[in-house]
């Protein structure tokens, strides 16, 4: 099958071929179709699997053969695209002005982390698309600079993510403010309970499509791990990287204050590495994934929320640092690597602290990992382990009484999924519910 063959206008194909593609994904070749047809539509995709434009191309279709009547809402937008991060509302914005770029659409990216004025600009002069994270939009919606009244269109993007990070409320308060008659587009790498009690009565009647079995680890990524006391990971670390000459190197921390730990720890040690988190200023995490994506940084390391919409093609390496709380969390790292027919890498640095979470990595995978020890970095069978703290970095031990909180338990600031938004300040929101830049 080819791009020629999903009914796609001529200026979209033309658009297609600059960027050197024929062949669609199996994602677009099910889903495309499918939104043409105006249906709504439930899909099981991760990252990497051409997702974006699986929605992108036909929105841009739909739009640009629906134009009748634009001239009588020019300022009431036509497709609204919600997404987790502000690192995936560029991403989706840019695939929209690629691919819309001989249609005349408009489009802008909402998002926190920067000034409102330039987004509110765009907004009051009129676009027919917006990508937007969920709380920036509800600011702008306050402040009367976007108008929801017109949307014949509604995407959903990494919905499982959007939950994760507490944005329930958010989402249900913008879907409130939309027409009741749209075409609703629904991606996740997961259908929870919770998901399918958003979407209930939302969709109708909707298509469903799934490219890769649930939560199944992208088969072409060799998988091992290597057994390491945890005071012990940062120098084992280095001396894979050294020894192995790796370039591009994706790593894996479970906080914010162990991806900047480790990343100074590297710089010292000769190996150009740069922080990705939701501390970090939008400027500031747009420079580490550019210099990462064109080699000035050998060492990207990031926490989970903040790697999402990080796409790279042919991504070598990824490591985890530390063994995420979540066993699903180790699927979503590892499919960064091994994409588009592409082999890849992904090793674990597991410490006596880990094991629990090792063993329901491997129960989920149905299969046990490779477990390799390199000589010299042998795990010291006199260290015994201790409880792991949510909210501490690089691993850091707690006092907190082994049991006080289960494994999978997400911190309440950070993900609670009802949990009523803490005042607003210059339209950034901070404290309950929500994660800090995330935006």
């Amino acid at each position: 099958m080819h791009f020629t063959d999903l009914g796609l206008c001529a200026e979209i194909l033309r658009s297609i071929s600059e960027q050197g593609y024929d062949t669609p994904t199996p994602i677009q070749a099910q889903a495309i179709p499918l939104v043409l047809e105006g249906r709504d539509l439930m899909a099981a995709a991760q990252t990497g699997t051409g997702k974006t434009a699986g929605f992108t191309l036909p929105i841009l279709q739909l739009l640009s053969t629906r134009d009748a009547g634009l001239s009588l809402k020019r300022f009431k937008s036509r497709a609204l695209i919600l997404v987790p991060t502000r690192e995936l509302a560029v991403q989706v914005h840019d695939s929209v002005r690629t691919y819309g770029k001989h249609l005349g659409l408009k489009a802008a990216a909402i998002y926190g982390g920067v000034g409102m004025a330039p987004q509110t600009r765009s907004l009051r002069a009129g676009v027919d698309i917006i990508v937007a994270t969920p709380g920036r939009l509800l600011d702008h919606i306050e402040q009367r600079s976007a108008d929801l009244s017109g949307i014949e269109i509604l995407v959903l993007d990494e919905a499982d993510r959007m939950l994760d990070m507490g944005f329930i409320r958010d989402i249900r308060k913008v879907i409130a403010l939309l027409p009741k008659q749209k075409q609703t587009l629904l991606f996740s790498a997961t259908f929870s309970d919770e998901i399918r009690g958003l979407v209930a009565g939302l969709l109708k009647n909707p298509a469903s499509v799934e490219v890769a079995r649930r939560n199944a680890p992208a088969e072409a990524v060799a998988q091992s791990v290597y057994h390491v006391d945890r005071e012990r990971k940062r120098d084992l670390l280095i001396q894979l990287i050294d020894n192995h000459g790796w370039h591009q190197v994706l790593v894996f921390t479970r906080t914010k204050h162990g991806a900047d730990a480790l990343s100074e720890r590297l710089g010292k040690a000769g190996i150009k590495a740069a922080a990705l988190h939701g501390n970090k200023s939008q400027g500031q995490r747009q420079r580490a994934l550019d210099d990462f994506k064109r080699l000035k940084v050998t060492v990207l390391v990031a926490t989970d929320i903040a790697a999402r919409g990080i796409d790279i093609d042919e991504l070598p390496h990824v490591v985890n640092y530390e063994l995420p709380h979540v066993a699903e969390d180790y699927v979503h790292r590892i499919g960064r690597t091994g994409r588009a027919g592409s082999s890849g890498e992904a090793i674990s640095l597991v410490c006596v602290d880990e094991h629990r979470l090792l063993r329901d990595i491997e129960r989920l995978l149905k299969k046990d990992i490779e477990k390799r020890t390199v000589e010299g970095f042998e795990p010291d069978p006199r260290i015994r382990p201790e409880p792991i703290q949510n909210g501490r970095g690089g691993g850091a031990r707690s006092s907190q009484p082994r049991g006080a909180a289960p494994s999978g338990q997400r911190k309440p600031q950070r993900a609670a999924p009802g949990g009523k938004p803490a005042a607003r300040s210059g339209g950034q929101r901070q404290g309950a519910g929500y994660y800090s830049g995330a935006r």
